[in-house]
C-alpha cells in the first residue's frame, strides 16, 4: 500500500511537470507572438517627412511593444519610391510611406488628397477616408492604413522676379519650372513649361541655370538648400501633401486584433500629431526663408482666387477625365471651397 501512494505521489509529480512545461511553452508562445513590420519610405531619412514617419513608428512601437513593431529599413536605397508600393503589393516588404500622387497612372483617386482642402481628420469624420481605402484596395491592391502629414501646401519659387500682370498676378509664360505630374497641367495654365528633374538632380539643374523655378512643398527647401537659388516665392500655397502609409494585405489580414487596434489608432492619433507639427513647421520655415531674404510676391483678392482655381481645378479635372468612379463622393467629401 505505501508502494502503491508512492507511485501515485511520483506521478501526480509527473503530470504536474508536464503541466507546468505545457504552461511554460504556452507563456513563451505568447512572448514570442509579438509581430514585426519591415518598413520602407520613399524619402531619404534626412527629410523631415521621414523624420516624421519615423514618430510615427515610435508611437506604435511604444504602443505596440510585445505585440507589434515595425521595423524602420530604410529609404529610396532599398527600393525605388515609385516600386515600393508594388513591393509592398508582392510581400517583398510589409509597409510603406510616401506619396500616393506616384501612382496616379494607375489611382487616378490619388487626387483627392492633391487637390484637398480638408485636414485627414475630417475625412475620417465624413467617410473620404473609407472611400480612398476602398480604391487603394481595388486600385493598387494594398491596404491604406494612415494618411499622414496633411496641411502642408505647396508653392511655386522662381530663381528670378516673375513679371507682374496688369491685374496683379504673375506672368510665367515661357518659364521652365521643375516639375511633377500633379503640377503639370496647373504650370502649363499659368504659361510655364513643366520640367521634369529628379529630386536629387535638382540642385545641380538650379546652379546651372537649367530651368527658372521649382513647385516643391514649404517643407524641406532649405533641407535640400535649393533656398540658395530659389529667391522669389508666389504666395498663396496650393494642393495638400499626400502621403500615405499603406502595409500588405495579408500581412495585415495574419496580425491579431490587438495589433490592428493598436495599429489603426495610432494612425488617427499620429494623422491630428503630424499636421501640428507639420502647421509649426510650415511657420518656422517661412519665417527662415523670409530672414534669409526670400521675396515672397502675395496674390490678393480676385486674381488670389483664379490662382487658387486653376490649381485644384487642375487636379480634379484629372481623377474626372480618368473616369473615377469615385469622383463625385471624394469631391464632396475631400474639397471644401
Amino acid at each position: 500500500m505505501h508502494q502503491a501512494k508512492t507511485r501515485s505521489i511520483a506521478r501526480q509529480f509527473r503530470i504536474a511537470l508536464l503541466a507546468g512545461a505545457a504552461g511554460m511553452a504556452v507563456f513563451a508562445g505568447q512572448a514570442n507572438a509579438q509581430e514585426t513590420l519591415r518598413a520602407v519610405s520613399a524619402f531619404p531619412p534626412s527629410l523631415a517627412f521621414s523624420q516624421s514617419f519615423k514618430g510615427f513608428v515610435d508611437l506604435v512601437n511604444e504602443r505596440g511593444e510585445g505585440v507589434v513593431q515595425i521595423d524602420y529599413a530604410g529609404g529610396p536605397e532599398m527600393f525605388p519610391p515609385n516600386q515600393q508600393v508594388d513591393a509592398v503589393r508582392r510581400g517583398v516588404i510589409d509597409m510603406q510611406y510616401g506619396p500616393a500622387s506616384y501612382y496616379l497612372g494607375t489611382m487616378p483617386e490619388a487626387d483627392a488628397w492633391v487637390g484637398s482642402t480638408v485636414t485627414a481628420a475630417e475625412a475620417r469624420e465624413n467617410g473620404g477616408f473609407a472611400i480612398m481605402q476602398e480604391a487603394f484596395s481595388k486600385k493598387l491592391g494594398v491596404n491604406l492604413l494612415a494618411h499622414l502629414d496633411t496641411g502642408v501646401q505647396f508653392f511655386i519659387y522662381t530663381v528670378n522676379e516673375p513679371k507682374r500682370t496688369a491685374d496683379g498676378g504673375v506672368d510665367l509664360d515661357g518659364m521652365r519650372i521643375r516639375a511633377q505630374p500633379i503640377y503639370n497641367s496647373f504650370f502649363e495654365a499659368l504659361g510655364a513649361i513643366p520640367v521634369s528633374v529628379p529630386v536629387p538632380d535638382v540642385y545641380t539643374g538650379l546652379e546651372r541655370n537649367t530651368f527658372d523655378g521649382s513647385g516643391w512643398p514649404m517643407i524641406g527647401i532649405q533641407d535640400l538648400s535649393w533656398d540658395k537659388f530659389l529667391k522669389y516665392r508666389i504666395d498663396p500655397g496650393f494642393f495638400q501633401t499626400d502621403l500615405a502609409v499603406v502595409i500588405n494585405p495579408a500581412k495585415w489580414d495574419a496580425l491579431s486584433d490587438e495589433a490592428k487596434q493598436i495599429l489603426n489608432e495610432a494612425a488617427a492619433e499620429y494623422e491630428k500629431t503630424s499636421y501640428d507639427n507639420f502647421q509649426t513647421m510650415a511657420a518656422e520655415t517661412d519665417k527662415a526663408v523670409r530672414d534669409n531674404g526670400m521675396e515672397v510676391i502675395t496674390l490678393e483678392g480676385q486674381t488670389k482666387a483664379e490662382y487658387l482655381d486653376l490649381a485644384y481645378e487642375s487636379a480634379w479635372k484629372r481623377m474626372k477625365d480618368a473616369g473615377s468612379e469615385y469622383y463625385d463622393a471624394l469631391r464632396e467629401a475631400y474639397y471644401k471651397r
